[in-house]
């Protein structure tokens, strides 16, 4: 029978065991699951003559990955459009302008729901094996895409988790975080983050919401 840890803010586990110590899961590929839903908004007769629709949400799920000294070394490269200088694409941040990083270890495969209710709706696959030494750490972030413009927050937001699945589907932990009180006004939130410790990979729900709907503004924290 396999064993689910179902995390709590802060926690920390060890990717190859369980808790008695055992290594059991496949690490070769462990897909990084986010999910959430939308709170329904009330409807009557009056939001039918008015037309009101249920709001329509673009979240994103973005990795960043760092080096020993938890910066992102690689920015990626520039481009010019439109006279604008538009960067962070092939390099160590994935986001929906850059799904795969250069080395092809790890990559967001967009939108992807797998259940009614309840599954994935975005992923982001790793090979942690094959992962290159000098990444030691990668976080895991979600943002409302334009979400202060439209008033858009975590307190909006219900059912929303992050998962860990090894290559062999099966889940290994799941940290659930649900909108409450606390996240009203939060337009982005650092969710986990894989980490190496004494050539161990291990996992760390964080659960830290922020302000911003930019993960370019919490990135600033991490380059150097």
């Amino acid at each position: 029978m396999k064993e689910i840890i179902n995390l709590s803010k802060g926690q920390t586990i060890d990717l190859r065991k369980n808790s008695k110590g055992e290594s059991i899961y496949d690490l070769s590929q462990v897909t990084i699951g986010l999910g959430w839903d939308v709170k329904q908004t009330k409807t009557g007769l009056l939001g039918k003559l008015l037309g009101n629709k249920e709001e329509e949400y673009d979240l994103d799920a973005i990795a960043f990955l760092l080096d020993a000294n938890g910066k992102v070394e690689n920015l990626g490269r520039t481009a010019q459009i439109n006279g604008r200088s538009i960067s962070l694409y092939e390099g160590d941040v994935i986001y929906f302008n850059s799904m795969k990083h250069p080395s092809g270890q790890i990559w967001l495969t967009g939108d992807n729901r797998t259940g009614e209710g309840e599954g994935d709706d975005e992923q982001i696959i790793v090979r942690l094996n094959s992962l290159d030494e000098k990444y030691q750490k990668i976080l895991f972030l979600v943002t409302i895409y334009q979400g202060r413009q439209n008033n858009q927050h975590f307190g909006k937001v219900k059912n929303a988790f992050i998962r860990a699945v090894d290559a062999k589907g099966r889940e290994i932990a799941k940290y659930s975080l649900s909108g409450n009180e606390s996240m009203n006004g939060m337009c982005s939130m650092v969710f986990s983050e894989l980490y190496r410790h004494n050539g161990e990979w291990k996992f760390r729900a964080i659960g830290e919401p922020n302000q911003t709907d930019s993960f370019a503004e919490i990135l600033k924290r991490y380059i150097y």
